[in-house]
């Protein structure tokens, strides 16, 4: 299921709700491996709502980032109607797209607040104006959006309610970011867009002409290893709030952050070359990161068993 909003796609108007989680699903799973892995560790009642926000922060990315022909400013007014559409869907309106009847249900029901999707909305607007970010802290407006409020989403989804986990969560959703704009480095450049700070490329003494002719070098390398550091630490940042997410929806999150960790891994293990070659961990190396997560906390695997009876047995009375 590939999504071509800019394009002009239009998706079925009659599915009912639960065909509309079903479309999520399956838009994840063409988009995203490695997230719609970890996504299928959740318990059954927690999948679709993952599914719905993933399907929903994909769509809005296909505005921008899928390869067509419309101008800049036609992509911004997409995205404006699409944000106008999200938030009647989510004060209860009746609308057309059903990933947005998912993902509005999907809102109400956990508690997402309104504020992070429009900071959300926001950010996929910048990918229509800005295409370089001069400093770091200047990149942090962006991925405050782009990523930061979807760990503040994922929070309400997996039932978090502690506010002193939402910085914890943020580092994880960043972290995350930072790991795929460091393997598309490559693509995002022939999308005309620089997620690496520009401050960061003249520390090094690289420039936008060896990005563009994919340069690996002791530069470049140099680079490479101090934007992993970053993200490292923003990872370790957010393992301190591990704690917070309900015994038993733990597992599915600490695999995620290995299998996105486990990218920054890759790059590395391949000469921090990102231009001829993907980096990406396989199938089974998908299943050895859970299984080493498994066994970490054998406990998180027991209460996960304890909850899924527990489940069963109140959903069958």
């Amino acid at each position: 299921m590939r999504l071509d909003p800019a394009g002009g796609k239009k998706l079925d108007g009659t599915l009912s709700l639960a065909e509309s989680y079903e479309l999520c699903r399956r838009v994840q799973k063409a988009h995203s491996r490695t997230y719609y892995f970890s996504t299928r560790l959740f318990p059954a009642e927690v999948r679709p709502r993952v599914h719905a926000l993933y399907a929903f922060m994909r769509y809005a990315d296909e505005i921008v980032d899928t390869p067509h022909e419309l101008p800049l400013d036609a992509q911004l007014s997409i995205l404006e109607e699409f944000e106008a559409e999200t938030m009647a869907a989510v004060s209860g309106e009746e609308v057309p797209n059903p990933v947005l009847r998912a993902y509005a249900d999907t809102v109400r029901s956990c508690g997402i607040a309104p504020e992070t999707i429009t900071a959300f909305m926001q950010s996929m607007k910048m990918d229509t104006r800005v295409f370089r970010y001069p400093t770091y802290p200047d990149l942090e407006v962006y991925t405050y959006g782009s990523a930061a409020v979807v760990g503040l989403m994922m929070c309400r989804v997996v039932g978090v309610t502690e506010g002193e986990a939402d910085a914890y969560a943020e580092a994880l959703g960043v972290a995350m970011q930072l790991s795929n704009f460091l393997r598309d480095v490559g693509e995002d450049w022939r999308r005309g867009r620089v997620y690496l700070p520009l401050e960061d490329l003249a520390r090094f003494g690289y420039t936008e002409r060896d990005l563009a002719s994919g340069v690996v070098d002791e530069r470049f390398v140099n680079l490479m290893r101090f934007e992993i550091e970053r993200a490292r630490k923003l990872y370790d940042i957010a393992d301190e709030g591990i704690g917070y997410i309900p015994r038993g929806r733990r597992f599915p999150v600490v695999v995620a952050r290995e299998l996105y960790a486990a990218i920054l891994d890759r790059i590395e293990a391949q000469g921090y070359d990102v231009f001829s070659r993907r980096a990406q961990v396989s199938r089974p190396g998908k299943v050895v990161v859970a299984a080493g997560c498994a066994v970490r906390d054998p406990g998180e695997i027991a209460a996960r068993i304890r909850y899924m009876r527990t489940f069963r047995r109140l959903s069958s009375r």
